[in-house]
């Protein structure tokens, strides 16, 4: 999330690249100083980056990290850059403070976070020197401890030993990360997590050895507190659960990080952990209230310990109990959610109220911060951010799902979250879409009196909270294909910017990285795909941005949906043949590094080769099959969990995009032997696919199951029913059946392609639960002055991408909806219905 909220800086509407972020939020001052003579500078989205022209540095090595809070940071960076520039040694920096709060967030990565500068030494000796000459430099700066790094003295400075150079390698579960190089030569993974290690064949430098030693002397053996086990993370500390080493009692201690985990008034964890016992004591005795046991500092490290509260978050709660997640809910279901749900509203507003006559705001109220225990003992929990009535503030730091807008303060940010939870029980999540147009209040109503039997005076009062004198909007009717996929179209082409040169239509924070504003996930690519393949056109000045962009960009991948392939593949869906032959014709090596996967990785890369074999000839795709074939291994070859550390499942990154390679290899190759190896790919994927309670086939994350098309049962079934046009196998054909149980629920966190509806609808074959699918999209759907438009991942923006915004929308929509086969590539009609008698030998 806090990647995502990162990309909001910019812009209200979209996601936007933070260098767009407007003069309100200038750069550091460092970052306008003229670039020194004789040194190259590369300005990135979030880091500054300066190194001596022709300066050649190892692949990897030590690395210094300056940490600074933000009173210090203009004076840290006038430090480094006085010291570095006329020495010669290679650095950069946090472009602003805006960016530098984000990556110091609450939400934010624990491991890198706190990071301001980072310096490239060119060995060990410079290393030790610099460490010295700016420990004394910077004496007197303040900065937040850098987790995944070993601490210099007492001060700012940090070192890491890590990649210099970018470099990629396969992971153990077969994905492609950043790589380092071992002591034999070979590439493995640099690991970045939030504890100091070092690499097993790299040695500490001796005169940091004492350093390790301070850094280890610290232990919790002095506390009057056990810890059983973590509860949670953040980048602010951790909240661990415990127990009092005289009374046993269970307790609940919540820690505060110095200077980290800022909110949006500089505050860090710290002062909030202090605050939140305030808050505490002065609500003392109340029922929905944790009970404040014990206070104390470990090191500089804060400790709030309070009573410890057996109980489930009522998001935990929403989760297991919301009916349409299900497939073919009955009106009891419905009504019996309806009377819990009204029960727990009830409760969380008597709860409100409690702390209002106490004379506390809460500021925070979400469905994870309300604790369901036994007896049904309600408890708020995380008063971080709780203001005092009388101060008639605004919250901080809260969910963006149930934020108040700026016009509301006091009591009635907490009436305004109240509100959003009166309708977020019925429509989880969706309440996010309220930042982007407060009159979607208007239509969820309806929707949500549709699907269930609760009564519209309660959601009315709801939505008279949040939209006040608001006017709904008109909302099209969404099985009128012709009147949608104008809207939808129309919306896209308004988004488009090609002044711009990263992107052609706003979509994913993904197109900001190398070759995300033409791939086909993300980028130009998918956007024209979708628009031409649904009828809506094609746009030869958008088709000639593209074109000229991946000319500047013929470095990238050569990925499928991530890179080079994928735009290939739609150039010639275009009618740009030539130019498609062209990328291909850079593209033939094989790559034996990528991953199998059908996104990035060898799979896609294989169907692609095998669609342009008439004119590059099939060595290059039998290249890649051979591949495939000898690292695929067996069906019982791969863990029961999907991804979580696992290899992945699924279409998109698991073994679905190898069955789908060499289903298309036999349809061309009349080769038996390639549908027995589709078998087994697929097997791998079914083994980490676990049956719920409503019978839904589902990929199993082991904390949750997944039913997209990205990872989960709507990609494979695709694939499977590819399998079953060649060959009867009754397993499958059952699989096959349970997995596509899900395109029977009502209700979708996300309306995606990759990870939300959309796929789901792809996926769907008989009439009625597409047309239920279909209407299930207005969930999403915001109406717009250019017409129809649907938030990306995460739902903080709009998106008009393929994977996760309105193209892919628009795309799965035609699959159920357009009177021609509409479909992601190579999941379309077989190109052959019957194999050639001939076989050869894969």
């Amino acid at each position: 999330m806090a990647q995502y909220e990162l990309y909001c800086l910019a812009d209200r509407r979209f996601y936007d690249s933070p260098v767009n972020r407007g003069a309100e939020h200038p750069d550091f001052p460092q970052s306008t100083l003229p670039v020194p003579a004789g040194w190259e500078h590369h300005a990135g989205e979030v880091w500054m980056n300066y190194a001596p022209a022709g300066l050649e540095l190892p692949p990897q090595g030590w690395k210094i990290h300056v940490s600074s809070c933000l009173a210090d940071a203009e004076r840290t960076l006038a430090v480094v850059w006085d010291y570095c520039v006329p020495r010669g040694i290679a650095f950069k920096f946090l472009r602003n403070e805006p960016v530098m709060v984000m990556l110091n967030s609450k939400s934010a990565a624990r491991g890198s976070s706190g990071k301001l500068v980072t310096i490239y030494p060119a060995d060990e000796a410079q290393l030790e020197l610099v460490l010295k000459e700016l420990d004394d430099l910077l004496d007197g700066i303040d900065g937040p401890y850098i987790l995944s790094d070993l601490r210099f003295g007492k001060g700012p400075l940090f070192v890491r030993y890590g990649g210099f150079a970018t470099r990629y390698c396969l992971n153990d579960t077969g994905e492609r990360v950043l790589a380092l190089e071992d002591s034999e030569g070979r590439l493995v993974p640099d690991v970045r997590g939030p504890i100091f290690a070092v690499p097993a064949w790299v040695s500490l430098p001796s005169f940091l050895e004492p350093h390790l030693e301070a850094r280890n002397s610290v232990t919790t053996n002095e506390l009057a507190y056990a810890i059983e086990s973590v509860i949670q993370f953040s980048n602010g500390g951790g909240v661990y659960l415990g127990h009092h080493l005289e009374s046993k009692e269970r307790v609940v201690l919540k820690e505060g990080r110095p200077l980290a985990g800022l909110d949006v008034a500089s505050r860090d964890a710290v002062a909030r952990i202090a605050h939140e016992r305030d808050m505490l004591e002065r609500l003392a005795g109340l029922d929905v209230v944790p009970a404040l046991h014990d206070y104390f500092t470990l090191g500089d490290h804060h400790f709030l310990v309070q009573e410890f509260v057996d109980a489930n978050p009522l998001q935990r709660l929403i989760v297991n109990k919301y009916p349409l997640t299900r497939p073919d809910v009955t009106d009891e279901e419905r009504a019996e959610y309806v009377d819990w749900a009204l029960g727990m509203i009830g409760q969380v507003t008597r709860a409100v109220g409690a702390l209002h006559e106490r004379g506390v705001v809460f500021n925070d109220l979400h469905p994870d911060n309300v604790l369901i225990g036994h007896g049904d003992r309600m408890v708020l929990i995380d008063f971080e951010v709780a203001t005092l009535v009388t101060e008639r503030a605004r919250s901080v730091l809260a969910h963006p799902g149930y934020a108040a807008p700026g016009d509301r303060q006091g009591v009635d940010v907490d009436r305004y979250a109240l509100a959003c939870l009166v309708l977020g029980m019925f429509a989880p999540q969706t309440t996010m879409l309220l930042q982007l147009n407060p009159a979607k209040a208007h239509h969820l109503a309806d929707l949500i009196t549709e699907a269930f039997p609760v009564p519209r005076a309660t959601i009315d009062q709801a939505v008279q909270t949040i939209a006040g004198h608001v006017p709904a909007e008109p909302m099209p009717e969404l099985t009128d294909w012709p009147v949608v996929r104008t809207a939808i179209a129309k919306a896209i082409v308004a988004s488009a910017t090609p002044e711009r040169e990263d992107r052609l239509f706003p979509g994913d924070i993904a197109q900001f990285e190398p070759g995300g504003g033409i791939n086909l996930s993300y980028g130009a690519a998918g956007v024209l795909y979708a628009l031409a393949r649904t009828g809506a056109g094609q746009f030869p000045e958008y088709e000639e941005w593209l074109w000229q962009r991946t000319l500047a960009s013929i470095e990238v991948g050569p990925g499928l949906y991530d890179g080079l392939h994928g735009v290939a593949y739609v150039l010639d869906q275009l009618g740009h043949r030539e130019r498609a032959l062209a990328l291909v014709g850079h593209c033939l090596e094989p790559q034996t590094e990528l991953e199998l996967g059908l996104h990035s990785g060898l799979a896609g890369i294989g169907l692609n080769l095998l669609h342009f074999a008439g004119d590059t000839g099939e060595a290059a795709a039998l290249r890649v099959l051979d591949q495939v074939a000898d690292r695929l291994g067996g069906p019982d070859d791969v863990p029961e969990l999907s991804g979580e550390g696992n290899p992945r499942a699924g279409l998109l990154f698991g073994s679905s995009g190898p069955a789908l390679l060499f289903i298309h290899a036999y349809e061309r190759l009349g080769d038996s032997g390639l549908l027995d190896l589709a078998k087994i790919a697929l097997q791998q994927d079914l083994r980490r696919c676990t049956t719920d309670a409503a019978g839904m086939l589902q990929v199993n994350q082991g904390w949750r199951l997944l039913p997209y098309l990205e990872e989960g049962s709507a990609g494979i079934s695709l694939v499977i029913d590819q399998y079953l046009r060649h060959r009867a196998d009754d397993e499958l054909a059952a699989a096959r059946d349970a997995l596509r149980k899900v395109t029977h629920s009502e209700f979708f966190v996300q309306p995606g392609l990759f990870m939300g509806r959309a796929g789901i609808l792809l996926a769907a074959t008989d009439q009625q639960a597409k047309d239920q699918l279909v209407r299930g999209l207005g969930w999403h759907a915001m109406p717009a002055d250019a017409g129809l438009t649907f938030p990306g991942n995460q739902l903080l923006r709009l998106s008009m991408d393929l994977a996760t915004g309105s193209a892919g929308v628009l795309l799965a929509m035609g699959s159920a909806l357009h009177p021609q086969p509409v479909g992601l590539p190579y999941l379309g009609s077989p190109q052959r219905s019957e194999p050639k008698k001939e076989s050869k030998e894969v």
